[in-house]
């Protein structure tokens, strides 16, 4: 299969684009409309956002299917199709909480198992779709180029969806949101038609096993099952952050909560630089594998430093810190996401989306679990500390040992594709051993 140039990866990043334009209205509009418009309890958002989770367990099987047929376009549009459906039902149950709770939420589990489903297809195999057609030394940049373009998805929605909702109302909620959905998959369908080929290979029927079968044979791979381990211990500290970082800015350094909101902004702000790093550099200056083991120790570092900040006070550069830290994450996310699409292919032929499906759970689970993690962490380190500052440097340290470890897996488990060659268990081991 033929590699694509620039324009093909901006194209396939568009479907990033369609499929983060979807997402934030159902995580984040929705979100804030069941609690303050409705004035519902906010586990019931929560809830929902949890199912959408826990459906991308299903990333394997989903990614079964499109190795079963061999071609990864149909599971691309139909996964945006069914995203798009999910986004417009989820506004429809948020209008009917209003005047039947109950009816709404099982609506809502139902629109949210359904965005979780096309979220999961479309997601993993654009991602294998990418691994296929992409050179080796453009898939950093690809990486950055489709999450960036994700990110702009966000930014899009958020600002123009946001002006179109005002005066509000839930039929206006209802209508955005459909407008979105329908404009997302327009923009998906045009993006990726034609990408692909038209002679994708097609598996022969020993290629073909029960998907039982096939995700054994992916486990049994070292690297493949290492790389997993990786991706949920490196994405699990990369989450534990979230939900504690705004609390420890203000009761440790005061900020009010305005303030608290944009630091979370230089935040992600370093996250984007970082993202554009590994872009523009990597291929040119060090491998995937040497980034993304420097963003692990990277962000190690910062950890500990922010741990030390919480001790000094006032007086040390909390936002530079903060920004440092965004960087380090966003340069080890990506470079991550790159050596990924390159381990794809590393292993038993036709075992692509099986592979990517497996990391997109271990990732998937890592954030469910990572929020929520970082705060039960933290309220039970202040509660054997008695002192909230001795009990965020804990946590913040936990966190810096958990990445120094997730360094110590990638310098095993990012190898060439060429020394992952599926002939043997033994070479496999032999060369995760030599990482």
């Amino acid at each position: 299969m033929n590699t694509i140039g620039w324009l093909g990866i901006v194209r396939l990043g568009l479907v990033q684009t369609a499929l983060g334009a979807i997402i934030v209205l159902t995580t984040s509009t929705l979100n804030r409309v069941m609690v303050v418009e409705l004035a519902l309890p906010a586990m019931i958002p929560g809830a929902l956002v949890g199912i959408h989770h826990v459906v991308q367990l299903l990333r394997p099987r989903l990614g079964y299917g499109s190795d079963v047929g061999g071609r990864r376009t149909p599971w691309i549009i139909g996964g945006m199709a069914v995203l798009a459906i999910g986004g417009f039902l989820a506004a429809v149950a948020t209008a009917l909480m209003q005047t039947n709770t109950t009816f709404g939420v099982v609506l809502g589990a139902v629109a949210f198992t359904a965005i979780g489903l096309g979220a999961g297809a479309a997601g993993t195999s654009l991602l294998v779709l990418l691994a296929k057609r992409v050179a080796p030394e453009r898939r950093g940049a690809a990486a950055t180029t489709a999450w960036v373009m994700m990110i702009v998805g966000f930014i899009l929605t958020a600002s123009i969806g946001g002006k179109l909702l005002d005066p509000f109302s839930l039929d206006r909620l209802m209508l955005v949101s459909g407008c979105v959905s329908l404009i997302a998959f327009a923009v998906a369908v045009a993006a990726v038609w034609g990408v692909e080929g038209e002679h994708a290979a097609v598996p022969d029927s020993e290629a073909r096993p029960a998907f039982r079968t096939a995700l054994a044979q992916v486990w049994d791979e070292p690297i493949a099952r290492g790389f997993t381990i990786f991706v949920f211990i490196s994405m699990l500290s990369y989450s534990l952050q979230d939900l504690i970082m705004e609390p420890f800015a203000g009761a440790i350094f005061g900020l009010t909560p305005g303030q608290s909101t944009m630091l979370s902004g230089l935040q992600h702000g370093g996250v984007l630089l970082g993202m554009l790093l590994v872009g523009f550099l990597s291929g040119r200056i060090g491998t995937l594998r040497q980034w993304t083991i420097g963003g692990c120790f990277a962000s190690a570092v910062a950890l500990v430093c922010l741990s030390a900040g919480g001790v000094v006070g006032e007086d040390w550069p909390l936002r530079a810190n903060v920004f440092l830290l965004g960087a380090a994450n966003g340069a080890f996310a990506v470079s991550a996401i790159g050596s990924m699409m390159a381990l794809a292919s590393a292993g038993r032929s036709s075992r692509e989306g099986v592979r990517m499906g497996l990391w997109g759970a271990a990732q998937a689970i890592a954030f469910a679990v990572g929020g929520f993690m970082g705060t039960v962490a933290a309220d039970a380190a202040r509660a054997l500390l008695d002192s909230q500052i001795h009990a965020y440097a804990v946590v913040f340290a936990g966190e810096a040992l958990m990445f120094i470890y997730s360094a110590s897996l990638a310098a095993r488990f990012i190898v060439p594709a060429d020394k992952a060659a599926p002939t043997t268990g033994a070479v496999l081991a032999q060369a995760a051993n030599q990482g």
